[in-house]
Formats: C-alpha cells, structure tokens, sequence
C-alpha cells in the first residue's frame, strides 16, 4: 500500500551540484534511456513496471528503465543529491512535495512550465493545490504523482456504544471535542481521538487547517515574517490542549506508528487521516465513515500532500523523452491504473470520470468522501527554502503544548521568533 508519503520533509542542503559528463549514458541499442525512480515496491512497483513495458512498446525509440531508486521513499532526496554529486542523476524520481523549494534551486531540475502549459497536458484538470504544490516562483519542478488530503475518519462501532451521533459534514471543532470526551473509556484504553507528536510535518500539517479555516495563514503577506502565532493559532492549538490535558481524550503518538494501528484495532474513535488509510481499514474489516474535517464558521478547509514526478536533465533528449513518458503517465486512463491500482485518490479529475473510478469507490468505504474533499483544500504550504526549519519549530511548540509543557501563547510566540530568524536569513 502507498502510505502518506507528502508529510515528512527532509531538512537538507539545496542541490546545487556540478554533474560530471551529462550523467548516465542514454543510449540504449540506439535508443534514448530514460532512468526512472519511481520508490515503488511489491504490486504498486510492479503496476509502474507494467506501465513502463506498455509505453516501451508504443514508442520504439524510447526505452524507460523503472527502477525503486529506493525502497524508502523518505531517503529519495539524499539518494537523488548523491547521483548528483556522482554525475549520474535518473531522469525522473517520485519526490515528496515538501522538497520543492529545495529542488526549485538547483539548475539539474528541469522547468516543466513549458510543458504544463500545452493545452493538451491538461493543466487545470490536476487539483488546484497539488499544481500550487508543484510551483516554486513560477517554476514547475514536477507533476503530480500522488495527492491526497486530510479528512475525518470514525468508528462507527464506538460512536454506537457510547450513544455518540456519527460526525456530520457541518461540525465544528466544539462538536469534535464534545464527542472525543464521550467516546473515552480509561477502563477499556479507548480514546475519543489522537495526535502524532513527533515534533516533524505529521504533527505540523494537522494544525495548518485549523489556522486557515479561521482566515489566518502560515506567513505574512510579503512572506518575510511568521504569521501563525495569531490569537485564532493559539485558540485552535488551545482546544488540542485542552482535549490532551484536561480531557485526557486525545492519544498522544510519540513515534507517529500507533495512532492508525489503534483505530483499526477499537482503541480510538477518530483520527486526522487521509485516503492512504483505506486500504488497510478494508483489511482490518473496519466499519467506518468519513467526513471533512471540523471547520470554524462553516469553514472546512484541509490540507493536501501532494507528490511529484520531478524530471532531471541529462541532455536534451533524455529530458525530452521524460517529460513526453511524464504526458502519457499522467493522462486519466494511465492514472487510474497507477493512483486508484495503489488505492490513492486519483492525479486528475478526469480520472474520477472513468468507470476504473466507480469500481474504485465501490471497494473502499470513503473514496468519494476524499474526493470530494478535494475541493477543501484550496492552499498549499510555502514553497519556500526555509520552510523546513519554520515546521520543525512549529512541530516543537504543537508537542510541548499537547504534553502539558507549555501554553499555546508561549509556544506559538517562541516558534514565530525562531521563524522569523530563519526567514531573515533569506
């Protein structure tokens, strides 16, 4: 299964390395190699491989040589910054969307704007914030390969035995907390609810909704100052303390492993999760419903992780060639054999269209729930070289508040201090 993979951010240096002799050698019985890091194992690497024999065939001069790159896909950028260094880069690599402004500064990654921008790529049927996800200044440094968002997932199983109504589209926070205090039972290790407090962007990333769905935002206007230690951050980040310390409803994740495992077992009634979960809830024979998240004022907004499949230059023809393999990966019929084959929401809007999408949603309870909750995602996290260190000290502040170690006003106005250091440095 394809797990969440927009949320962990690596913190590493920009990619600006000298490449020796035009990378790998493209040549291939005369034909033009393209080197394809896709991260992928079992049956969604084979699906890829599936894919690649499908376009090979197809186009002649063209051989795509699908390989895992690595088999953890938190490792691909330092895997990808070595091939740099040693001078032989794939052509195309699965990147997480929280390394973009890091890929956006060095010279090796080629600008798809040219490409994205051809009426017959289809630009505007990707979803809003997967295409923001992807854009750094104006430069596109990849396509979507994967999107996803945050939803609100329960067991409909507890909610019966507490005599809790089933979350409804219209909640509110207020409305969340309320159930999470009923749906707890020390003497049974139930808890209402959970949050990952591993200090990175899977803590980070649960709390950006709450802020824009009250108006406010991660940065000022100018992008040169932090804007998240606003009374509505603190409000929202208060609630979570509240249902952490005083409620006691909330399981805390210190590793950021056990809160979905908890779930599937009956151990906790609503998590903060995506369609990544799915899969193994069908597997776990959960019976479960899914809603957008809670909203202030009617406000409902989420968050997506979008992915990317970012292109290197080896030469002209390489890149080329990748970016024309890329426009045919990504067309609805080959979507929807790679994103709904891996049970992830589908690149494109299409690709919901298409029949494969019907069947789909048949098979996993929710799918048209995300769906739908696509269009609550209306902004993307900055695309901006710092943002990396901004979500660590966020992460920090979002764990010592939930774990009784300091208020929201405390916390929030440290990190905003740290963000600002870190954002004038440039």
């Amino acid at each position: 299964m394809i797990r969440k993979l927009a949320i962990v951010l690596a913190i590493v240096p920009a990619l600006g390395f000298a490449t020796a002799c035009g990378g790998q050698s493209g040549d291939d019985g005369g034909k033009v190699k393209v080197v394809w890091w896709h991260g992928q194992t079992e049956a969604e690497g084979q699906t890829l491989k599936d894919l690649a024999d499908e376009y090979n065939k197809s186009h002649p001069g063209v051989v795509v040589d699908p390989e895992v790159g690595t088999t953890n896909v938190d490792e691909m950028l330092q895997k990808v910054q070595a091939a740099l260094a040693g001078g032989e880069p794939p052509d195309v690599a699965y990147m997480y969307g929280s390394w973009s402004s890091t890929l956006a500064d060095t010279p090796k990654v080629v600008d798809l704007s040219s490409m994205v921008k051809d009426p017959s790529f289809g630009w505007d049927d990707f979803w809003p914030a997967a295409r923001e996800a992807a854009t750094v200044d104006g430069k596109v440094i990849g396509v979507p390969s994967v999107v996803d968002n945050l939803g609100l997932i329960y067991n409909k199983k507890l909610f019966d035995a507490a005599g809790v109504p089933y979350p409804t589209k219209d909640w509110t926070w207020d409305d969340f907390r309320t159930a999470a205090k009923k749906l707890t039972d020390p003497g049974k290790g139930v808890f209402g609810t959970s949050y990952v407090v591993t200090g990175d962007e899977d803590t980070v990333w649960r709390f950006w909704p709450m802020v824009w769905q009250q108006g406010g935002s991660i940065l000022n206007s100018d992008g040169k100052t932090a804007a998240f230690a606003s009374p509505q951050a603190v409000q929202s980040l208060d609630l979570w303390r509240a249902m952490a310390v005083d409620d006691k409803s909330v399981y805390l994740d210190q590793n950021g492993e056990k809160f979905l495992p908890l779930f599937y077992s009956g151990k906790v009634g609503m998590e903060m999760a995506g369609p990544w979960a799915m899969r193994d809830l069908a597997d776990h024979d959960v019976d479960y419903g899914v809603v957008p998240l809670p909203g202030y004022g009617g406000n409902h907004q989420t968050i997506s992780g979008p992915d990317n499949w970012v292109v290197f230059d080896n030469g002209s023809k390489r890149a080329q060639a990748a970016k024309d393999f890329l426009a045919w990966l990504t067309k609805p019929e080959q979507d929807a054999r790679w994103s709904l084959g891996s049970g992830n929401l589908p690149i494109r809007q299409a690709t919901s269209k298409l029949p494969a999408y019907k069947k789909f949603a048949e098979q996993f309870t929710g799918a048209d729930a995300f769906l739908a909750n696509q269009d609550n995602a209306m902004q993307a996290r900055p695309s901006i070289a710092g943002y990396p260190d901004i979500s660590a000290k966020v992460g920090d502040a979002i764990d010592q508040v939930l774990l009784g170690q300091a208020t929201a006003q405390q916390a929030l106005s440290g990190a905003a201090a740290e963000a600002d250091k870190i954002l004038a440095k440039g």
